[in-house]
């Protein structure tokens, strides 16, 4: 329960100074995008490195660039299928999800990590 108390306490804190700022950059799109992700990720890699030590923390963080290295890929697949092949949204993500699951898990198979 206190490690969830203190995510919560950490992530808010995080996440209120990226919007903060974002909000005093242009354009103001930029508080979105610095609002959630890198706040929570930073608050869970706090608390890996609390609990685990360091190189725990270091694994951890290598699984969410291969996440966020997917994420990517999904974004650019989900892009083409909506505007070239002019698919609907629900096939297109479900499309392309299948893609993320490839991207993600190829990677963490490719160069290791905690799965």
């Amino acid at each position: 329960m206190t490690e969830y108390l203190v995510r919560f306490v950490a992530g808010g804190l995080i996440v209120s100074m990226f919007a903060i700022v974002g909000d005093m950059l242009k354009p103001k799109s930029f508080g979105g995008l610095l609002g959630a992700a890198p706040s929570v990720a930073l608050a869970t890699l706090g608390i890996a490195v609390v609990q685990h030590g360091p190189h725990y923390a270091a694994a951890e963080s290598w699984t969410m660039i291969y996440g966020a290295v997917a994420l990517g890929c999904y974004s650019v697949v989900v892009c083409h299928l909506l505007m070239r092949f002019r698919l609907g949204a629900l096939a297109a993500t479900i499309l392309a999800f299948v893609v993320w699951l490839a991207v993600a898990f190829g990677l963490l198979t490719g160069f290791g990590g905690a799965a």
